[in-house]
This record gives structure tokens, sequence and C-alpha cells, in this order.
């Protein structure tokens, strides 16, 4: 059957701001667990930068600055999931 011609019928309107229907992000986790995720992140992060700092004052191989990328790529995860609220 022909509606109105509306494109909104079976879905209803659409809100407004441009984003998507879908992108609502309700946290999964409580405010206590977000805020253990990003202390835990900072300090990661704070660690990293500490031990690049002493690996690039003692002239340590680049090489040994590798590993660090772990410990960098940890936090930057713990900092998304606090963010993102998951």
């Amino acid at each position: 059957m022909a509606g109105s011609g509306s494109t909104q019928d079976a879905a209803g309107p659409t809100p407004t701001g441009g984003s998507e229907a879908g992108e609502v992000c309700i946290p999964n986790i409580s405010r206590r667990e977000r805020r253990k995720r990003l202390i835990a992140g900072v300090i990661q992060f704070a660690i990293g930068l500490a031990v690049l700092a002493v690996l690039i004052a003692l002239g340590a191989n680049r090489w040994w600055r590798l590993p660090l990328f772990l410990m960098f790529w940890g936090a930057a995860g713990r900092f998304f999931q606090w963010r993102d609220k998951t």
C-alpha cells in the first residue's frame, strides 16, 4: 500500500544533529570502574614516559625503546575504554 510519501513511516523521526539512530552509548560499567581505567591508563602512560626519558638519557639503542610501544598502546586502550564507557 502506498504511504503518504514520507520516508519516516516505520522508522519514526530521526535525531537531529546529523547523528545516526543507532549511536546511543549506554555505559556498561560503573563510574568507579571507569575511573579505575582512567587512573591506570594515566599511570601506565607516565611510567612509559619515565622509562623513555631514562632510555634516551642513557643513550640506549633505539631497539630498547620498541617494547614501550606495548606500554603506550595499553595506556591508550584504557583511555579509550574510559572515554567510550566500556
